[in-house]
């Protein structure tokens, strides 16, 4: 018997919705694998899992560094390179137990994140390689590496993983939680953005609606292109006006964006709900710092 019949005859049936307990694990889910599209969409979502790690790992190694008084330490590029590899290394595993994979493509594919780098070291500390060299030949050479793990494991049977209600709930939040993690350096530091990066957020109506083709329903291109409009008026007339009342337009405009986002969210008809939720949040998010910065400023 092959390990594809053996997991079918042995993997119990997903319950439908509302089935599992409150507070009880759910039961063991299968990854999506394959290759095509989803082998690429695969290393899309490894990619985006390592960004994360970066993102909300780096700030608590600086953290950490000054509290312990290891900040030089820490800021030496290898050092550097491995603590990068460790934050990249923590994301992605977190997401591939999550979509299933075995444990020891996770350790492969960990080792895709360490190895490039462990093996520049030697050259660097040479003096061969500076610094930037270091990390710049590091990701490049991380890129195939992850590829070949991938492409070995690609036909791999998923592991049972079971998954808690509340993990399968925040997962299935992870637009909110993406902008909220792009947003949290503008709270730290609210600042007014330009008026012309209102013109992005009807921009990425339409080349989403071109790409997906989803512009030629009935009055779908005309809806667009009078948002187009909108936020191109509104630009123009903030750059016009200068000062605090543009800081104002700009901050209510994105705001007014996700408004725009809960309307295009409820229908679906242009862009997936997964961008409608994430663009709302995030526009939210960001027309709030910058309240709190013209707020702040008093002036």
């Amino acid at each position: 018997m092959n390990r594809t019949r053996m997991y079918a005859d042995t993997a119990p049936v997903v319950p439908s919705a509302g089935s599992v307990p409150t507070g009880q694990p759910g039961p063991p889910v299968p990854a999506a694998t394959g290759g095509g599209r989803g082998w690429w969409w695969h290393l899309g979502e490894m990619a985006l899992a390592m960004l994360v790690g970066m993102l909300l790992l780096g700030p608590l190694w600086d953290a950490a560094g000054t509290l312990l008084g290891v900040g030089a330490t820490l800021g030496r590029p290898e050092v550097a390179a491995l603590v990068m590899a460790t934050n990249m290394t923590i994301g992605m595993t977190v997401w591939m137990r999550y979509r299933a994979h075995h444990w020891r493509g996770v350790v492969e594919m960990a080792a895709a994140m360490y190895v490039p780098f462990l093996l520049l070291v030697v050259p660097y500390r040479a003096g061969l390689l500076d610094g930037d060299g270091l990390l710049l030949g590091g990701h490049l050479l991380m890129v195939p590496a992850m590829v070949l793990v991938a492409v070995r494991h690609r036909h791999e049977t998923p592991a049972l993983v079971r998954r808690h209600p509340a993990v399968l709930a925040l997962a299935r939040r992870w637009p909110t939680g993406l902008a909220l993690l792009m947003t949290v350096d503008v709270w730290v530091d609210p600042r007014v953005l330009s008026a012309w990066t209102m013109l992005v957020l009807p921009a990425g109506y339409l080349l989403i609606g071109v790409a997906r083709r989803t512009l030629r329903g009935p009055g779908v291109l005309a809806t667009q292109l009078a948002g187009l409009a909108a936020w191109l008026t509104l630009t123009l007339v903030a750059v016009a006006a200068g000062g605090r009342t543009a800081a104002w337009l700009v901050a209510l405009g994105w705001l007014a964006h996700a408004g725009w986002d809960l309307v295009q969210h409820r229908t679906a008809r242009v862009v997936p709900r997964g961008y409608t939720e994430w663009c709302g949040v995030l526009d939210v998010a960001l027309a709030g710092s910058m309240i709190l910065a013209i707020l702040s400023t008093g002036g």
